[in-house]
């Protein structure tokens, strides 16, 4: 029986390994295209949320069936019960990323009134952090786990510059308010990526010392 539930437990693992690179790449892909302003590529980003959805949805399922048959206790429930709330974040995640596609595309023809420099940065931080974050979890390594966080405050920092470049603009130009604004949402989307990513890496906490509560950078 035991070796059975090893069995699901590693499945359940490498299948959240691998929902976590599809949305670590839809992260990636979303930011490239709004930068390239391709609208195709936007488009491929959000037919893959398809994708990330139907192995949330799977990844669900068996948890609730493994919990179901194999009725774990202590640290096996924290993880099972982990897993399931770790897809859902990831769920969430690739929506981020679908929204900055959604986006582009609605964007149509505008050209972006500033060079992308700070955005492409924040997307590439967030997609390490989550690739840290997944396999943290996976590797129940709790070391990692409490130090990736730190790097959600580099975001935060990232935005706030963002932020404040494009609040100059709109001063000395009201009619840019649009185009401003689609950036904003895309530097926004992934600030709350960052923020996300926080989330797992509390569920890591959480299946190995059993303690559940918010990271904070004042706690490190």
């Amino acid at each position: 029986m035991r070796a059975t539930f090893e069995a699901e437990l590693n499945f359940l693992k490498d299948e959240l390994l691998l929902l976590g690179n599809l949305v670590e790449q839809q992260i990636i892909d979303s930011v490239d295209a709004f930068k390239k302003r391709d609208a195709n590529a936007s488009r491929a980003v959000i037919e893959k949320d398809l994708k990330v959805n139907t192995k949330r949805f799977a990844i669900e399922e068996q948890v609730l069936i493994t919990i179901a048959t194999q009725q774990p206790m202590a640290h096996d429930l924290r993880l099972l019960a982990s897993i399931l709330e770790i897809a859902g974040e990831l769920e969430r995640i690739g929506d981020y990323a679908k929204g900055i596609g959604t986006i582009n595309i609605r964007m149509g023809e505008q050209e972006l009134i500033v060079p992308l420099i700070k955005i492409p940065v924040m997307a590439e931080k967030c997609a390490r952090m989550l690739r840290e974050a997944i396999n943290a979890f996976v590797n129940e390594d709790l070391d990692r786990a409490k130090l990736i966080p730190l790097e959600d405050d580099e975001v935060d920092k990232l935005y706030n510059e963002v932020y404040h470049t494009l609040l100059k603009l709109v001063v000395k130009d009201e009619n840019s308010i649009e185009r401003i604004s689609w950036i904003l949402w895309v530097a926004h989307n992934l600030e709350r990526v960052a923020d996300r990513v926080t989330n797992i890496c509390e569920r890591t906490i959480f299946t190995v010392t059993g303690e559940l509560k918010e990271i904070r950078s004042s706690d490190q």
